[in-house]
């Protein structure tokens, strides 16, 4: 709970003969006293008189006062340090504060009840501007981020950032606001400014997009849902002279205009390593009716299940989707389609090098699937447990999917069909590395199958980072 303080509730020491005080009837006293507080302690009720928040600065009371308000429902002092608890994590959660402690004391004053606690919130808010400078790991891929952030700019746990990221594949740099609802931090609104250059070598292409984005995230129920649009000026070129024809035709220059919605349930206790719950996101995007030259519907899902079996070990299963309808007539853009392959998602190919292809240039498809199943287990003869060791786990796998384009004018059988043909699957094992809540290593020994003509394969080996793994 941080730092608690209980204050002393013992009675001021007392000598007989100056007080007029027998020794006996001070002992009596003392008992009763003691007696007394020893009630409170246990499950009495007290009632809490005043919540104090000292420290604060440019930060408006009326935003905290949202935070801290069920420490006044509290009924007994176990009680009393619960709520005291959950309100710190509150104010720490609202990104404005370095340091919260607690105290907690029994009440002063003229109006003070003999079962009167008072709760003081001593807070460290934070500076009006900062520095930041860290590594992040995507799929595949690493960057280096520098950062300026001015938390708290009007008082309400407003945020501004300004981030800039030098990475092995794309160069990307940005403005965001944030702004949280007061009392439902949760509920927020972000609006962003961006420009990210990427590189994708197995597509020979290079991407630059200059875009703004809006979207609010609000809860409802037990899912969590965002609703985003996203307007972007996309410039496609060749990242290599031997580009395909197929890459050049799609060169040049795009406007896309999106509306989309995101609903996810996760009850996981951990996003890398999970030992029990399951995970459900459903995404559709809607491109065209605001604007812009890219028009389609596209839907996708992620659904993971984890089950904790004997001897510390986990057996896990997932499941991927989507398809992409274009509309009004326009063929999809290679931007927008859906890629598949490589140590994330079907193990043992070539990253992105599952589907339609030309030239040695993989471009995507419109409609794909791909499940897994996995075994996770403590290395054998757990070293570092409890400890260093903890963050390792051996897996055995499965993985399974396929990714093509449908011809929209046959039926949904037809469609079923044409993903159940030419099925890729491998299998194998390996070593994976968690690194804090956010991202993870594999290496891995793989066995491809299924292989088709024109997919890259990596038989044997294959090592792979990222923050989202099949």
């Amino acid at each position: 709970m941080g730092t608690v303080h209980a204050r002393s509730m013992d009675p001021l020491p007392m000598h007989g003969r100056d007080m007029g005080v027998h020794p006996d009837d001070m002992i009596e006293v003392q008992e009763a006293e003691q007696e007394t507080k020893q009630e409170v302690l246990e499950n009495k009720d007290v009632v809490v008189q005043h919540v104090n928040i000292e420290g604060l600065g440019r930060t408006k009371e009326d935003l905290l006062g949202y935070e801290i308000s069920e420490v006044f429902h509290a009924k007994n002092l176990i009680d009393v340090m619960k709520k005291s608890h959950i309100a710190r994590q509150k104010l720490l959660r609202l990104g404005i504060f370095k340091e919260v402690e607690v105290v907690i004391d029994t009440s002063d004053g003229a109006d003070a009840l003999p079962n009167g606690l008072d709760v003081t919130f001593e807070v460290t808010e934070m500076k009006r501007l900062t520095g930041s400078y860290n590594t992040m790991v995507g799929n595949n891929e690493g960057s280096m981020v520098l950062g300026v952030k001015l938390p708290n700019v009007f008082g309400r746990a407003e945020k501004l950032t300004f981030q800039f990221s030098y990475g092995t594949k794309e160069t990307s740099y940005g403005l965001s606001f944030f702004k949280p609802q007061p009392g439902n931090f949760e509920r927020n609104l972000a609006l962003n400014l961006y420009k990210v250059t990427g590189q994708f070598p197995w597509s020979s292409l290079k991407e630059t997009d200059r875009g703004v984005s809006t979207e609010l995230n609000f809860p409802l129920w037990r899912t969590n849902h965002t609703l985003k649009w996203e307007g972007v000026w996309r410039e496609l070129g060749c990242l290599a002279r031997s580009a395909s024809f197929a890459v050049r035709e799609e060169s040049g220059h795009t406007l896309k205009s999106a509306l989309s919605h995101t609903m996810s349930i996760d009850t996981r206790n951990s996003a890398i390593f999970p030992k029990k719950g399951a995970l459900l996101r459903i995404n559709q995007e809607l491109a065209g009716y605001t604007g812009g030259d890219a028009s389609f519907l596209k839907e996708d899902f992620e659904l993971q299940v984890n089950r904790r079996l004997v001897w510390d070990s986990v057996l896990s299963a997932s499941l991927w989707g989507g398809c992409l309808l274009p509309i009004g007539g326009r063929p999809s853009s290679i931007a927008d389609r859906f890629y598949l392959g490589g140590p994330t998602s079907v193990r043992g190919f070539g990253m992105y090098s599952i589907g339609p292809q030309s030239e040695g240039d993989y471009l995507g498809g419109e409609a794909y699937w791909a499940g897994g199943l996995h075994l996770y287990t403590p290395l054998p003869f757990r070293p570092g447990r409890a400890g260093f060791g903890d963050l390792f786990r051996t897996h055995f796998f499965l993985n399974a999917g396929n990714l093509c384009n449908l011809n929209y004018g046959e039926g949904p059988r037809a469609h079923l069909q044409r993903l159940a043909e030419c099925i890729r699957w491998s299998y194998g094992a390996g070593i994976v590395l968690r690194l804090a809540n956010i991202a993870r290593l594999e290496l891995n020994y793989c066995i491809p199958m299924g292989v088709q003509s024109g997919d890259r394969i990596c038989d044997g080996v294959q090592f792979g980072a990222g923050i989202r793994f099949l």
